[in-house]
């Protein structure tokens, strides 16, 4: 499957998609002052531990306190310090190692409560792993892992892993001879990346140092550095779609900054020279986003119903603990039988939600409402599809089978805010219910209100302004209701249209003239 990344790059904001044969699959969005902290590493400070949840609030230099759970610490285990310090700037019984060994290597995988483990006012050295989402913080780690190209360096870990998408077994022990040789003598763990397939021994040593070094650095920073503090950040988001998406996976890259275009091959001159030819100034005059096509299923993705070809459609819910979608036949009837209608209806849904789920990068718990099916074998195709479906999905998902009420249930990593959370801020109107006060109900409550209202009042006539709707409606379908209402207060009411009212806003006033 032939796959590009197209990048637009402003001054306030930078736009990354992945394009699967024309067709935008994934969106990136980093804003000025808002980049995702995902993969930075901070020195903090622990501000509360509740023991009753086993977790600890961190303070990290961000807006809101991080948060990190006792299984995100446990996991260290730092007994013996020269697993740990891996720089020969570090000698295991100096004052400053056995100072720093204090603040930070308090932690033993033996010990199971958190309040055993880390105390408040404690410098603890931590990773983001989720962004802050919502009202949460963001979810932090004492695992660190730094990435490169071929390999993900994991200090606090002795493990050696492969990619699953390295399938051929030979290759597969090749890689992790050469990873558990090189790495012997520091005993810190590799995660060796699809894009080390083939790569010789002499280019995973080079990075297995470079990334060895970047680890020593941190590692100076945390002891020079006050609290809290950035002790490393990650790419900006134009390098990270390099590493991430045209190194392992992408053809090719076409980006419309020059200076970003440049940033690009140089990191690659670094990196992966070979691929430079792969990299494209964009340089039209219609917007790039335009002239590839994307703006309109970016919008489609910030709808809450989506439309089938067959005329069915889909409508995604996000609530505070979960994303309902729900199934609809719609405007399709199908030619059969009923039975034949709704699973084509399901199994063209199942495309649509994948491709939008991804699209939308929706994480959590998923609730899916398919069309109710009697055949345990259509709900056996629908089920399968779906599976099928999040193939292509790089983020981890778990899918459970279809219940006897119809509804599938699943969980994608959520490590982002949503397109929806990223791009929409909740309706100031109806403060984010989605939904406003029917016209005939705001009806009824200026009726209500003229009654208190017309208690007080000296003269004769009162000035009711609303929005045109509102007024139509008070003339039209309700047009009983004023002539009721003047005859029971005795005063003459004078309805003003005012197209800068919101529907469900009025004025009444007291007049003394037409």
């Amino acid at each position: 499957m032939y796959k590009k990344i197209i990048i637009n790059v402003e001054d306030h904001e930078t736009r990354v998609a992945l394009v699967e044969e024309e067709t935008i699959v994934e969106l990136f969005i980093e804003r000025k002052g808002s980049r995702d902290n995902t993969g930075n590493i901070y020195k903090g400070r622990v501000q509360r531990v509740l023991p009753g949840m086993q977790a600890a609030f961190v303070d990290i230099g961000l807006n809101q306190a991080a948060f990190i759970y006792v299984d995100d610490v446990v996991r260290n285990n730092y007994s013996d310090i020269e697993e740990y310090f891996t720089c020969n700037d570090y000698k295991e019984n100096s004052e400053e190692t056995v100072e720093l060994k204090e603040k930070i290597l308090p932690i033993k995988e033996e010990k199971e409560n958190i309040e055993d483990i880390i105390s408040e006012g404690q410098e603890i050295l931590v990773q983001v792993s989720k962004s802050p989402i919502g009202t949460k913080g963001a979810r932090i780690t004492s695992n660190i892992s730094l990435p490169g190209r071929f390999l993900v360096l994991m200090p606090t870990s002795s493990h050696i892993g492969i990619s699953r998408r390295i399938e051929d077994e030979t290759e597969r022990q090749r890689l992790k001879d050469i990873v558990t040789e090189l790495s012997s003598n520091t005993k810190m763990g590799y995660i060796v990346r699809t894009a080390a397939e083939g790569v010789n021994k002499e280019k995973i040593a080079y990075e297995m140092g470079f990334l060895k070094n970047l680890w020593c650095n941190i590692q100076k920073k945390y002891q020079t550095y006050g609290t809290p503090s950035t002790l490393h950040q990650e790419l900006n988001l134009s390098l990270r779609a390099v590493r991430d998406l045209l190194i392992q996976e992408a053809e090719k890259l076409v980006i419309d900054s020059k200076a970003d275009y440049e940033s690009v091959l140089g990191f690659l001159e670094t990196f992966n020279p070979s691929l430079k030819p792969s990299v494209e100034l964009y340089d039209g005059k219609e917007p790039i986003f335009d002239a590839y096509n994307l703006e309109g299923d970016i919008s489609r993705a910030l709808k809450k119903k989506v439309w089938l070809k067959s005329g069915g459609y889909i409508v995604i819910e996000h609530t505070e603990a979960l994303v309902a979608i729900d199934v609809n036949t719609g405007r399709y009837v199908g030619k059969h039988n009923l039975e034949e209608t709704i699973l084509k209806t399901n199994l063209e849904a199942v495309k649509e939600i994948a491709y939008q789920i991804r699209l939308r990068d929706i994480g959590g718990i998923i609730i899916i409402d398919f069309i109710d099916m009697e055949k345990k074998s259509n709900q056996e195709k629908v089920f399968s599809a779906l599976n099928e479906a999040f193939t292509k999905d790089r983020s981890k998902t778990h899918i459970l089978p279809i219940s006897e009420m119809g509804l599938i249930q699943m969980t994608r990593k959520r490590t982002r805010k949503p397109l929806s959370r990223l791009m929409c801020d909740p309706c100031p109107y109806c403060e984010g219910e989605g939904y406003i006060i029917s016209i005939k109900s705001i009806c009824y409550s200026i009726y209500r209100e003229i009654l208190r209202y017309a208690v007080d009042m000296t003269g004769k006539k009162l000035t009711l302004r609303v929005n045109p709707e509102v007024a139509e409606f008070l003339h039209g379908e309700e047009n009983r209701l004023i002539p009721g209402l003047e005859k029971a207060i005795e005063k003459q009411i004078i309805i003003y249209p005012d197209s800068r009212y919101h529907v469900e806003a009025f004025e009444i006033t007291e007049s003394s003239s037409v």
